[in-house]
């Protein structure tokens, strides 16, 4: 009944013996243990990063030491040696700027983020349990798919103040291309509209453009709604990614950046977002109705730069963005699939493997990014483990690095509890740590690729992001996917003018138990 696995009664008595006859001074309260052992990592953590300094100090004094004994006549001599010696000394000189100009020319271009807009519905989207229930009554569910879906709602971590489509408002539904349009529109202009006012940069001034959506793509395509809607000029560089998952914000992030890299001077805008109208599931497959009571309205308009000058006002740049396609495993392809049930109704079908593929794809991202965060000491114990493990097959288990040395901040896909859940408990994390994406889910539940940056708002409108601070943004996707991007805050960063957690912002972090409020969870019981 408590989660574990008792020990055997003989093993229990041992146990409770041999504490029983233990001096008291040889034993310390486990929580002194976890303080100490805390304090031994961060002794080591620090002695293993400036071991370098450390080393070089002893080395520096000798220098200047025996710098202090020289005698001018010796410099003179040196300088005479350098002036017969010039063919040298120019040579050296020509190679030292010739690989200096090499390094300038081909080192990657720095890519700063200089501000982004999450959109709000309007209240009249809003769509609370009891609603969203009665609602699914008229549309034809069974009970069966009503109680499931009840319970679904329930052990979310949602709240009541998430948002559907105008359509799905409707009685009975209107899940038109219409609306499915309508929907587009209002969610990427606002978000757009929001952007363009914050950062004061006019729509002519873009290069680039990449929109990612999932799963509406019509024709013409959601990149050129924008180019329409803006009168963005005529040699834009459009992108519309489709069918990429809830991890296509970060594949769009990498997409700008690339483009950026090649075209000077120039802004990129990255759209994301997810459409809900044409692909609510009206049948009663359990495994296709979960992202019934999942999925929310919701998008994000970031504005990139390569220009010199957008540093001094730029909020973030960006380091890395590591990428993890596991699409190759057919169990991996399949579990999150689009298809028809047996009466012909289409939804998005979640396997009952989805964690364990996404435990796994995880590892494989991590493994990549680990290198190029993690400081020395943690990819030494990471080696030393390994080593341990392939040569001489110890019994020890695999070390997981400490990302919170390597990170201040973290944006979890709120793709559902389960997965917040599942990734603060495989990388050690404190509940501060998910507190963004656990909140951005009750506030906006799960709106794909977007709810990375719900979740960076919730940071900056809480004043938590410093000068220096890392941010890791990780996101989910089918295909199967999983993708990270990693952020440098330039400067203490404040919130954007129109947050979408300006009206809010005061009464969160709210307490959750078993998905409910904790008042609400006092009511149930």
């Amino acid at each position: 009944m408590n989660g574990g696995i008792a020990p055997p009664p003989a093993a229990a008595a041992t146990e409770a013996e041999t504490a029983a006859t233990t001096p008291s001074h040889r034993r310390l309260p486990d929580f002194l243990q976890s303080v100490n052992l805390k304090y031994v990592k961060l002794g080591y953590h620090y002695l293993i990063t400036h071991l370098i300094t450390l080393l070089l100090l002893p080395l520096m004094a000798v220098i200047v030491l025996e710098a202090g004994r020289t005698d001018p006549d010796d410099l003179r001599q040196l300088w005479l040696h350098l002036q017969y010696n010039l063919v040298s000394v120019l040579v050296l000189s020509a190679v030292l700027v010739f690989g200096a100009t090499v390094y300038v020319l081909t080192r990657p271009r720095p890519v700063y983020l200089v501000d982004f807009a999450c959109y709000k519905a309007p209240d009249h989207l809003k769509v609370g349990f009891q609603e969203f229930l009665r609602h699914s009554a008229l549309c034809g569910f069974s009970n069966d798919a009503l109680e499931f879906q009840r319970k679904i709602l329930e052990r979310s971590g949602l709240s009541e103040e998430t948002y559907c489509p105008e359509g799905m408002h409707a009685i009975p539904p209107e899940p038109t291309m219409a609306n499915a349009r309508a929907e587009a529109e209002s969610v990427m202009f606002g978000a757009l509209d929001s952007l363009f006012a914050a950062t004061g940069v006019k729509p002519k001034d873009v290069g680039i453009l990449v929109v990612n959506c999932s799963l509406f793509n019509p024709t013409p395509s959601l990149s050129a709604m924008i180019v329409n809607r803006y009168k963005l000029r005529g040699n834009v560089r459009s992108f519309n990614l489709g069918g990429m998952g809830c991890s296509a914000g970060v594949i769009a992030i990498d997409l700008a950046r690339d483009m950026l890299q090649v075209h000077r001077g120039t802004y990129a805008v990255v759209v994301s977002t997810e459409n809900i109208t044409q692909n609510w599931y009206f049948g009663n497959r359990k495994s296709m109705l979960i992202p019934n009571c999942l999925f929310r309205v919701g998008c994000s308009a970031v504005l990139l730069s390569n220009r010199g000058a957008d540093r001094r006002r730029a909020k973030y740049s960006l380091k890395h963005v590591v990428r993890t396609h596991k699409g190759a495993d057919d169990k991996a392809f399949n579990c999150v699939y689009q298809e028809q049930d047996g009466e012909g109704k289409t939804g998005v079908s979640l396997s009952k493997d989805l964690m364990a593929i996404a435990g796994g794809a995880l590892k494989t991202n991590i493994t990549t990014l680990g290198p190029l965060v993690l400081p020395f000491s943690e990819q030494l114990l990471f080696f030393a483990t390994l080593v341990s493990k392939k040569l001489f097959n110890a019994k020890v288990k695999p070390y997981i690095p400490d990302f919170k040395l390597a990170f201040e901040h973290f944006c979890i896909h709120a793709g559902g509890r389960a997965v917040i859940d599942e990734l603060e408990k495989n990388l050690q994390l404190q509940p501060v740590h998910v507190e963004a994406s656990r909140m951005t889910l009750h506030r906006f539940g799960n709106t794909s690729s977007s709810s990375i940056w719900y979740e960076l708002a919730y940071m900056e409108a809480k004043g938590r992001v410093r000068r220096g601070d890392r941010i890791w943004q990780i996101a989910f996707g089918s295909g199967f996917k999983c993708n990270s991007a990693v952020w440098h805050a330039l400067r203490n960063v404040k919130p954007s003018p129109s947050t979408p957690w300006d009206d809010c912002i005061d009464r969160y972090p709210v307490e959750l138990v078993d998905g409910f409020p904790t008042h609400n969870h006092k009511q149930q019981q």
